[in-house]
């Protein structure tokens, strides 16, 4: 098969894993293996993007994958991945994600920006950032492999939407000016146990580093963020396995917090 052909094959593969909620065998061999360009991945990813907006869905946002150092080193890459967020992956702070909807969804804990302004630029700075940002908030990223029992490299990742699913978003929007996006601590918990913590620093040292590198690489992408965009700016702590039944409870401080709650099956 031609290159455009795989391209189209293994996205097929992955929308219908999505919508049957059946994970299959990772894709990387057939897209040449662990050396295969990332380029390829994301063609993958780009074709969902465009049937999902033929489809009607509507895009609303990025998130950032891969912004642990120690991840990173574990894949053997130097940057972040994104991954396309639609409204219909959106959820409610403690509104009940559905059973069944899920393969093996995961959750954690990031901080939210929304932005106000077009970031089209070639080079983006941290000035630019701040002032295109609305509003941040606290978040909760759902993420679910359509591969099986995540057992995924980078190319699987990335051609998989950046192993994205849902997200929460709190309900108390905080200026950016009244942060401290470093040094500000998470912790989760679920049932009153702590089963996550972490710190702003831990998102590629500060989380404007991953929406700096998000705003660019967009745009070499040829699909700028736009005015109303959210950004997932990246983990602030390790994620956690999400059983149905479960509730979680994140709070990082300075933000408020947010709550993602799934349906008992």
């Amino acid at each position: 098969m031609s290159n455009s052909a795989v391209v189209e094959s293994v996205a097929l593969a992955l929308y219908q894993a999505e919508t049957t909620v059946q994970a299959i065998a990772p894709i990387r061999l057939e897209l040449g293996g662990e050396n295969a360009d990332v380029d390829i991945a994301y063609a993958v990813q780009d074709v969902n993007t465009e049937r999902a907006l033929v489809q009607g869905r509507r895009l609303v946002g990025r998130k950032i994958g891969l912004t642990s150092k120690v991840v990173q080193a574990q894949l053997g890459v130097d940057q972040p991945d994104f991954g396309m967020l639609f409204a219909d992956m959106a959820y409610g702070d403690a509104e009940l994600i559905p059973a069944g909807k899920l393969i093996q969804p995961k959750v954690e804990a990031e901080i939210a920006l929304v932005i106000k302004e077009d970031l089209t630029k070639e080079k983006h700075t941290y000035a630019d950032i701040i002032s295109a940002t609305d509003y941040a908030l606290p978040a909760i990223e759902v993420v679910d492999s359509r591969i099986e029992n995540w057992k995924i490299s980078l190319i699987d990742t990335v051609a998989d939407n950046a192993s994205s699913a849902a997200f929460v978003l709190g309900s108390q929007p905080v200026k950016l000016e009244n942060l401290d996006l470093v040094n500000c601590k998470m912790v989760m918990t679920r049932a009153e146990e702590v089963v996550s913590q972490g710190i702003g620093k831990a998102c590629l040292a500060n989380p404007l580093n991953a929406a700096v590198w998000l705003a660019d690489e967009m745009v070499r992408r040829g699909r700028p963020l736009l005015k109303g965009d959210i950004i997932l700016t990246g983990a602030l702590g390790p994620m956690v396995v999400a059983h149905p039944g479960d509730e979680f409870k994140v709070e990082i401080e300075g933000f408020g917090s947010v709550t993602a709650a799934f349906a008992a099956e």
